[in-house]
Parts: structure tokens; sequence; C-alpha cells
């Protein structure tokens, strides 16, 4: 793919991307008016219309920049507003509300991975290689999103699962984290570390659905 001009990478990302992205957030919506809080819903937020989900920044800008750059593809759309104390049990219910993003993503990831088996079946076509490009994009893509997400550190869904898990005043402790978080992204991405620490959880997830299918 390292041959393919710009356009035609965008054309193989964005379906991936604007999935990856908008499902993730719809999942957060869905799981969210569950358990009992219907804010995402009067705020049209329920839907997989990208349009609704999309930031400038992070789910066009972002990518673009890193699909020119040619490093890891990530991005984020516009988190779904989520009313915790609308939710039946509030600090036992938000675990679930929050690990519903990567579950989408891990459920994208196979289905992508599906779909690269299934362009393995269109051997000679002019179909094969834009679907196995675009399915390898789809897996990439959804198991970074899951991994980053997955980081404990508030407000990434791996930081609000933590937040359910542990002690009242220890998840206090972590939430005082919250307003920093982007500057420690943003610290650990210029120093590497983001990377250090990614790669071998990336590995294993890559590993778990290559030993899957």
């Amino acid at each position: 793919m390292d041959d393919w001009n710009l356009i035609q990478k965008i054309a193989i990302y964005a379906l991936p991307v604007l999935l990856a992205i908008t499902v993730h957030e719809a999942a957060h919506g869905y799981a969210a008016r569950h358990f009992g809080d219907r804010t995402a819903e009067m705020l049209g937020r329920l839907t997989l219309n990208p349009l609704k989900h999309i930031d400038p920044i992070g789910t066009v800008l972002i990518p673009a920049i890193a699909l020119v750059l040619g490093g890891f593809l990530f991005g984020w759309a516009k988190p779904v507003p989520v009313e915790t104390r609308n939710l039946r049990q509030p600090k036992r219910d938000m675990l679930w509300v929050a690990a519903a993003g990567p579950a989408a993503n891990l459920l994208m990831a196979i289905g992508w991975v599906l779909m690269l088996k299934l362009a393995a079946g269109f051997e000679g076509s002019s179909y094969q290689a834009p679907l196995n490009f675009m399915a390898q994009a789809g897996i990439h893509i959804n198991v970074i999103l899951l991994v980053l997400n997955l980081l404990p550190l508030p407000p990434l869904d791996g930081g609000r699962i933590l937040l359910s898990l542990l002690p009242n005043r220890a998840a206090h402790t972590l939430a005082q984290v919250e307003p920093y978080a982007m500057f420690i992204l943003i610290g650990l991405m210029v120093t590497g570390l983001l990377a250090v620490i990614m790669q071998p959880l990336l590995r294993a997830t890559f590993g778990m659905l290559a030993w899957l299918f």
C-alpha cells in the first residue's frame, strides 16, 4: 500500500475510521440508555450517523496527519454525554457504559478479520486488493482504539472502568488526574512512551485475533 497515493489511502481508510469511531461512541450511548440515562438519546447522539459524532480535529485532522506521516493511525469523536446520576447504580453501571466502546471496537475488529478472509475468495479480481487493504485498515484501527481507550487514565474508557472498580477514596484521587489527561497523553506520545506501553498490548491483541481466526 506504500505506493498508493494519498487520495487512494483516504478512500481505503475513510469507512473503517468512521465506523470505528461512530460505533464506539454510539455503543456508549446505547449502554447508558440501557442503564437508565437517556441524555445521549435526547441530544440526538444515539445514532450511527457519523455526522453526529465527528470531531473536526480528532476524526478528520489527526487521522489525516497520521496517515500522511505514516505513524499509527488513531483519532477520536465527540464524546457521547453520559449523566452519571441518571444511571440506576452510577458506580457499577458506569463500568459497563465505559466498557461498551472498547467492546464495540473488538467486535468490529473481528468483523474486519472475517472481511479479510472474504477478500481472499476474490483472488484475481479487481476487488481483492481494495477489500484486503480496507479489512486490514479496519483491523488495525479498531485494535488501536481498543488498546488506547483501555489505558487506565480518565477520561479514557479504561480510566472510567478503573474508577468504577476502585474504592471511593482511591477513585476520587484518580479522578483528579482527568483535567491533565490530554497533556499526559501528548507527553507520552512525544517521548515515545505511549508506543512502548501500547506495542505489547497491540501485539497480544493481534495475536489473539490471529489465533482465533
